[in-house]
């Protein structure tokens, strides 16, 4: 169950990771298109005064050089939002297809909340599936020392047989036809002792093993924490410094087109300030996808998403149908089911303890 929500959380956080990059990919290939229409002016003016002997062909053939440049960036942005799309219909489990059906509105990076509640570190070992896994494993470990260790002792068993046996058949039905057999079975391996405290000592290094694997599990979902509220944070303030960048720089855009129209600069001013602006107007509309893909990965890395499925079934009833008309499942793809199986886990729990205390009492006595 705690593979299963692992697998669900990663899916919901691929399937928000590929929608921003879709929505990050539009807003960048509107970005491209402003400013193919800013520089087609930029072209139409110094072309103009090109043919008008007030400027050479060098100006002309700059402004020609940089609209041809960012016109280039649309196939491959549009090239971009097909192959994103592709993903996404898989993570859907749909064929490729348009998703413009499904994905209508605008076409907006996704807002992110004021402030993200990330709780608590104890709340983490709770909500993480993988954590989880990897707690149950180590139980069930711990539970294979107890099974190894109680080979060590010796087993008692009841034996007995119940038959009727007669020459005739006539007489096979009457008492003196009935035999019986009955008494006590005693087993002791005491003579493969070493082979059974050597497989007590696998079982115990496996644990320890396993105690490692928690561990180092916990540390990386912390430091996986830590990492995406860093790059979060860092996000966020670059995107208030580069709004202030590509306020600047649409000013600077302005008063170039105005001076060269005037004749009081050249066009390389002009061209300087415009890929700055396709620059930082780019940069700005990646790095506002980049919050939201952190917050993203935050969300992934606390554990989010399982919940989803909290209260139904594993498997949807169509396929529950077709299943079980191939094999007998009894209760397992149920709900209750489900429930019943993680009762049982938690009710071992208390016989996996009585194993530790017994774990450490065997040596001593």
């Amino acid at each position: 169950m705690a593979n299963y929500d692992d697998v669900l959380v990663s899916l919901v956080a691929e399937v928000a990771r590929n929608y921003t990059l879709l929505r990050t990919l539009e807003e960048r290939l509107g970005v491209a298109k402003a400013n193919v229409e800013i520089q087609q002016r930029s072209f139409e003016i110094a072309d103009a005064k090109f043919k008008g002997g007030t400027v050479t062909e060098l100006d002309s053939a700059q402004a020609a050089s940089l609209l041809h440049d960012t016109e280039a960036q649309v196939p491959g942005l549009e090239s971009d939002i097909q192959q994103t799309q592709n993903t996404l219909c898989i993570l859907l489990g749909l064929p490729p297809q348009d998703l413009q059906r499904l994905l209508s509105g605008p076409q907006v990076i996704p807002t992110v909340p004021a402030e993200v509640a990330v709780g608590i570190p104890a709340d983490l070992l709770r909500r993480r599936p993988d954590i989880r896994r990897s707690e149950r494993q180590l139980a069930a470990q711990s539970a294979q020392i107890g099974i190894a260790k109680a080979d060590l002792f010796p087993r008692f068993a009841l034996l007995g047989t119940i038959s009727v046996a007669a020459e005739d058949f006539d007489n096979l039905f009457k008492s003196s036809s009935l035999e019986n057999f009955g008494g006590p079975s005693f087993r002791w391996a005491i003579l493969n002792y070493g082979r059974i405290e050597n497989n007590v000592r696998v079982q115990d290094a496996s644990f320890q093993a396993l105690i490692g694997d928690y561990e180092n599990t916990v540390l990386q979902a912390q430091a996986e924490v830590e990492n995406a509220i860093a790059a979060y944070l860092g996000a966020q303030r670059q995107v208030q410094f580069l709004t202030s960048s590509v306020e600047s720089a649409n000013r600077a855009v302005e008063l170039a087109e105005f001076q060269y129209r005037e004749g009081t600069t050249d066009y390389t001013r002009v061209l300087n300030t415009q890929e700055s602006l396709v620059t930082e107007q780019d940069r700005l509309v990646v790095t506002r996808g980049s919050v939201v893909l952190n917050l993203v990965a935050l969300y992934k890395a606390l554990g989010g998403g399982w919940e989803l499925r909290l209260g139904k079934d594993f498997v949807p009833q169509e396929t529950q149908q077709q299943m079980i008309e191939r094999t007998s499942w009894d209760g397992m793809l149920t709900t209750e089911g489900q429930e019943k199986d993680v009762n049982a886990a938690a009710s071992g729990t208390e016989t996996q303890r009585g194993w530790w205390r017994w774990r450490w009492w065997w040596p001593k006595w």
